[in-house]
């Protein structure tokens, strides 16, 4: 709409709006909140945080990621920042913590500039060619090949990334075992190695048990039953049929209503019934398998039918689980009884045996030739437990994943991040203009993980990351950081802690363009009503530590 050549805006009266600088300060100050919540997250020495759910569900975590998707947000550009941590984990699956507290130290390193009238523009240019340089430096200088065939070297790669979690008290068991998943499921394809951790590494948590009963099957394992008591419960060198149908007489739409006008009527019905189990069964019989897992259900007739071939069943199979048991023992998922064919029977499994743990049945095919799918078999003292115990070994197997996909490292403790920023600074020297400060900035702010890990375990934060500072002033020495359980400088090359490249470069990329995002919006306008009571609802920073009652 223009009046007299001027554009006006028309908003409603249930429209609020903030504009320019005072919208700026906002989102950094929502930054800022959402990143102080689980700053105390990083490192050996994290605290956990206790959520809890609308339900009234309780979960103790130091995961970022986890503690992000319970906190409730009003902020727009609080909830921005919660995506970052979704996609930081879907993309590398870690660093999630580190990404935020990088990203909301990168905001807060933009609020002088604001304040003084700086334009965003000029910040954002500045932080562009700051990450630019980052990627270099980190590629060129700081990170390292690795061997990804040395067992050895895989394991104390894998066990530096879970030092920070509940698990790291059997670090030994837990490297093993993500380090096996990730082996099992990695496959060559065009290439290019494929590592599909979410859809053919399952984690199956049995409450009870000690954590070393824990382990990694060559195999599937499954929280079933076979459907008749007397079907053979152990099988050796199986041969396995997998289905996508149902064994059981399907009426179809339009026969809801059946007209009997004969007493020989009914008798003919119960016989066309039988007579299409029998088909049905017959076409599965002759592929002569040992064992039939169907996603679907299958009838009492059914069952007579293939207990007399001697045949065990299984019904009503997830078809995620189907899938990894086509991968497991080579056998393919089939739609229709009567397209079953000898080729699609599996034959590399060694053994099928259903096994009593507690009060319940578990399924197991195991011992395949070459499995690429695996079930991680998890034994503990509870449910809460557990779950936290899947979460870090998620993280372990992503960080196996993303070294084994690209084979480069970069030092840990912080070492990486004082090795650019102490790069970035010597690059700043060439830069003239105005944008050379919030350059600097970008610089300075990268020193917020050695710090938070130094806060963390109650050393004395000025002094050593002072002569933190010195160290990484002498070149060649990239590799220094600081031990998260003391609090003292060491050199991580002989300390031993290493993560992996990817998640670095991610974390990175992720916060900048983060941070230089929530600083090009100039304006909000929220259609929010106003309350009862006649005062607007809030919309600056609010950040619950939990979730909305």
């Amino acid at each position: 709409m223009y009046s007299g050549g001027q554009p006006v805006v028309v908003l409603n009266q249930n429209t609020k709006r903030e504009q320019g600088r005072k919208v700026q300060l906002g989102n950094v100050q929502a930054g800022k909140t959402i990143a102080d919540v689980i700053r105390t997250c990083l490192g050996p020495r994290a605290m956990l945080k206790m959520l809890m759910d609308p339900m009234g569900g309780i979960c103790m975590t130091n995961d970022g990621n986890a503690i992000l998707r319970e906190i409730t947000v009003q902020h727009p550009a609080a909830k921005s920042l919660i995506e970052v941590a979704r996609t930081q984990d879907e993309e590398v699956g870690d660093g999630t913590t580190s990404v935020i507290i990088l990203a909301g130290e990168v905001l807060q390193i933009s609020e002088p500039f604001l304040t003084q009238n700086m334009h965003p523009t000029v910040i954002i240019s500045a932080y562009r060619q700051a990450l630019e340089d980052m990627q270099d430096i980190l590629k060129g200088q700081v990170s390292m090949e690795v061997d990804v065939t040395n067992r050895d070297d895989m394991l104390r790669i894998i066990k530096s990334c879970i030092g920070t979690k509940i698990i790291s008290k059997w670090s030994d068991l837990a490297c093993t075992i993500a380090l096996d998943a990730v082996s099992t499921v990695s496959m060559e394809e065009n290439g290019r190695r494929e590592i599909d951790i979410k859809r053919y590494a399952k984690v199956e948590k049995i409450p009870g048990g000690a954590i070393e009963d824990s382990c990694v099957l060559r195999g599937v394992m499954l929280n079933k039953d076979v459907v008749h008591p007397k079907m053979k419960r152990k099988i050796t060198n199986p041969r396995i049929c997998l289905l996508d149908c149902n064994l059981e007489y399907k009426k179809g739409e339009s026969q809801t209503n059946i007209e009997l006008s004969k007493e020989t009527d009914f008798a003919r019905i119960l016989e066309l019934e039988e007579e299409y189990i029998r088909q049905i069964c017959a076409d599965v019989i002759a592929v002569k398998p040992d064992l039939v897992i169907t996603e679907k259900g299958v009838s009492d007739l059914a069952q007579h039918f293939l207990l007399k071939a001697g045949i065990s069943v299984l019904r009503r199979v997830r078809k995620s689980d189907n899938n990894r048991i086509a991968r497991a023992c080579g056998a393919t998922v089939v739609n229709r009884t009567d397209e079953l064919k000898e080729e699609d029977v599996g034959t590399e499994c060694g053994l099928f045996e259903v096994r009593k743990i507690g009060d319940e049945y578990f399924s197991y095919i195991e011992e395949c030739k070459d499995p690429k799918a695996c079930t991680i078999v998890l034994r503990g003292a509870g449910k809460d437990f557990l779950m936290e115990v899947e979460r870090n070994l998620q993280d372990a197997m992503n960080v196996a994943r993303n070294v084994m996909v690209d084979g480069r490292l970069t030092p840990g403790g912080g070492a990486t991040e004082m090795a650019v920023a102490w790069a970035l600074n010597e690059k700043a020297k060439s830069i003239t203009g105005v944008e050379q400060w919030p350059y600097r900035a970008v610089a300075k702010s990268l020193e917020v993980i050695p710090r938070t890990l130094i806060q963390n375990c109650g050393a004395n934060t000025i002094r050593t990351i002072t002569a933190l500072r010195a160290k990484h002033a002498t070149p060649g020495n990239t590799t220094w950081g600081i031990d998260g359980e003391s609090g003292n400088i060491v050199d991580m090359k002989e300390f031993g802690i290493w993560e992996p490249f990817s998640v670095k470069a991610q974390v990175y990329k992720t916060a900048v363009e983060t941070a230089i995002l929530l600083l090009r919006i100039d304006d909000i306008v929220s259609g929010t009503k106003k309350q009862a009571g006649g005062g607007d609802v809030p919309q600056q920073a609010a950040a619950s530590e939990g979730p909305e009652a």
